[in-house]
């Protein structure tokens, strides 16, 4: 099964395996942008609650953090291909179950699925940047793949607000199917292996403990995952709030909600742009810095938008374009700054930067949920208080070791000889 040698893989720095990375990367968000438009939706026609449905995202953002740890170990173990052919199979099956769930409970736990199979996606689609490309450069390609990225979440909302108002939300679920479908086809037939030293300790109970103690026992580390995790949290917060705020608040359709989303991308667009450009020259520490800056920024403009009784369309969708910026430049440089120091345990670097990102989002979806939509200010709130803990993560603990030499950073068990 799976075994196509027949003819050469592609390079693992060619084109098309950038292309297949920035998709593995964008898995999660393929599938959960998607059907966003389809919220206020799925209340009706599975007569359930507001509550109800933001737990398929609540839901997925668990399962997906949770997934995380066990994907990282199992890549470093038995190689990065095998066990991504694995998830995404789950991810196909899951996507399929979604579409013809026929009530709430049952889409709810088809989506735990799903996000068991897409999370394999981003967390081996980083290990394998991490593999080929090192430190400094992972963050240069990292950025550049956001760039692709950044385009995931101005289509998919826009094909699932199409999908939503010609077919209903099952046709989205069936779309993601056949991008899974398609994934895997590729996976399969174009990836070659890239962890050319799987390590043999990697599931031995002791030796997760000892990866993910020297992880946690990194300053240099936490601050940069933290950054991201809060970060992230702060768009989870948009993404929980915004369908029900646009939609039934503001009155948009479902398929204006979803072209709304290529205003958004524009600034984690520009944010990774920058990134791409001036990583090399400037450095990923100040990169994090400016983003994080960028974001705190965002959030801020929100709030006193709010506060001076600008409510509408436009006073949401301006400062989200500030915060995205800023949220473009820490992505790629702060998973770069957190994976470098560990090429032995990329996997679990990815894993556990994966479930501190997607429990801190899982965590402001849930708190999303229960906010008022008549405004904007409970959203902008969030957001903001978000982005602050992001700023000063970063700031108390990883900038500190910003000149430190590569071959000095933190605790480095890998390099150790085994």
């Amino acid at each position: 099964m799976f075994k196509a040698r027949a003819f050469a893989r592609p390079h693992p720095e060619s084109l098309i395996i950038s292309g297949l990375l920035t998709i593995l990367v964008a898995l999660g968000q393929i599938a959960t942008g998607t059907y966003l438009p389809s919220l206020p939706s799925l209340v009706v026609d599975l007569q359930a609650t507001p509550a109800q449905v933001n737990l398929t995202l609540t839901v997925f953002l668990a399962a997906f953090a949770v997934s995380q740890l066990i994907y990282g170990p199992l890549s470093d173990r038995f190689g990065r291909r095998r066990v991504l052919l694995g998830g995404l199979c789950v991810y196909l099956a899951a996507s399929v179950a979604c579409a013809f769930a026929p009530d709430i409970e049952s889409l709810i736990a088809a989506r735990f699925a799903q996000a068991v199979g897409a999370c394999s996606g981003p967390i081996i689609g980083r290990a394998i940047v991490r593999d080929v490309y090192g430190r400094e450069r992972a963050a240069k390609v990292l950025s550049y793949l956001g760039v692709a990225f950044a385009v995931s979440p101005a289509i998919m909302p826009i094909i699932g607000g199409y999908l939503q108002v010609w077919f209903g939300w099952r046709a989205v679920f069936l779309f993601l199917s056949v991008v899974a479908g398609s994934v895997l086809f590729a996976v399969a037939f174009i990836l070659d292996e890239t962890n050319r030293n799987p390590d043999r300790r990697a599931l031995d109970i002791a030796g997760i403990g000892r990866n993910y103690r020297m992880l946690l026992g990194s300053a240099e580390y936490l601050g940069y995952a933290f950054a991201v995790a809060f970060v992230f949290a702060g768009l989870m917060a948009y993404i929980a709030t915004s369908p029900f705020l646009f939609i039934d608040t503001f009155g948009l359709r479902p398929d204006q909600y979803g072209l709304l989303a290529a205003f958004n991308v524009t600034g984690f667009l520009a944010g990774n742009l920058t990134s791409g450009r001036f990583t090399m020259r400037v450095g990923v520490e100040r990169m994090v810095l400016l983003g994080v800056s960028l974001s705190l920024a965002g959030g801020l403009t929100m709030v006193a938008t709010a506060l001076l009784g600008g409510v509408g369309v436009l006073a949401v969708i301006f400062p989200m374009i500030l915060f995205l910026t800023g949220m473009g430049l820490v992505f790629p440089n702060a998973m770069a700054g957190a994976l470098g120091p560990f090429p032995r345990a990329a996997g679990a670097a990815s894993a556990l930067l994966g479930f501190f990102q997607m429990t801190a989002a899982a965590a402001s979806s849930v708190v999303a949920g229960l906010l008022a939509h008549t405004t904007q200010l409970p959203m902008a709130l969030s957001i903001t208080a978000v982005s602050a803990a992001a700023f000063l993560a970063f700031i108390t603990l990883s900038w500190p070791h910003r000149n430190v030499k590569a071959e000095d950073r933190e605790p480095r068990r890998d390099a150790r000889p085994r």
